[in-house]
């Protein structure tokens, strides 16, 4: 009898030791769930599957679902489509916070924002930033990129800086073409942002389009105005690859 009781009173640990792993499975999808990115969200839930089971799902068969149209679905897909929703409402706070900065600012006929595919994309008339045919940015708007900053650095996307021009030539010793016009503009933008408001480098790109992305046809001087243009780009976490990813550094690489 001693050694029965003994041996029952240990059963404790089987539950305890069943608590301690759920709570850890519990934290770590919390954990990535914090995380905007579903590609890394994926790698954790196959990984634990796997851990657990050998597999990506842990009933070979699923059954019918409790909740209507999700049957024998893949749970990673509503995942999928909960994180998308999820950053498209952050997007649009991003969007409605500056759509209210330009008009608070009266910048309705030189500023836009909306809403795209790619994600919310600030777009500048070139006469809000510059003198016609220069890439030195004017004191004013060093003002507004200060202030439009301030609400872009809150997040975590990546930034392309996007220059345009119309397709009227320009032929100088500086700008040889509309092409090295339209990156010194994007570049402009970009270093302003990273010596004013200390941006995280490794988020903003620059490029330049030249003449060769317009708005509208450029057939008369209020579409060129138009076309003549610098375009902040939030993107979408699912278009992080199209940028190029950092590569590790290795103890010996320093920077300079």
């Amino acid at each position: 009898m001693p050694a029965q009781k003994k041996a029952g009173g240990e059963r404790w640990l089987l539950t305890y030791a069943d608590l301690i792993t759920l709570l850890l499975i519990f934290f770590v999808v919390m954990y990535a769930l914090s995380n905007v990115s579903a590609k890394k969200f994926q790698a954790v839930a196959i990984s634990l599957a796997q851990a657990m089971g050998g597999a990506q799902s842990m009933m070979p068969n699923p059954g019918a679902s409790l909740a209507p149209g999700m049957s024998g679905s893949d749970p990673l897909e509503g995942i999928d489509s909960a994180m998308e929703a999820a950053e498209h409402m952050n997007l649009e706070q991003i969007r409605q916070e500056l759509q209210d900065f330009i008009d608070q600012s009266g910048l309705g006929g030189k500023v836009t924002v909306n809403m795209e595919e790619r994600g919310v994309v600030l777009s500048f008339q070139d006469v809000a930033l510059f003198p016609l045919g220069s890439a030195e940015i004017t004191p004013v708007a060093k003002e507004i990129i200060a202030k439009a900053g301030q609400i872009l650095i809150k997040g975590p996307w990546y930034i392309r800086v996007e220059g345009h021009t119309d397709n009227l030539p320009i032929r100088t010793s500086q700008y040889p073409s509309n092409w090295e016009l339209s990156v010194a503009r994007s570049t402009s933008v970009v270093q302003e942002l990273i010596r004013e408001l200390h941006f995280n480098p490794q988020r903003l790109s620059a490029t330049g389009y030249g003449e060769y992305r317009p708005k509208a046809p450029n057939d008369s001087d209020q579409n060129r105005q138009t076309n003549r243009r610098v375009d902040l780009v939030i993107l979408k976490s699912k278009y992080e690859t199209a940028e190029p990813m950092m590569q590790k550094l290795s103890a010996g690489d320093i920077y300079e």
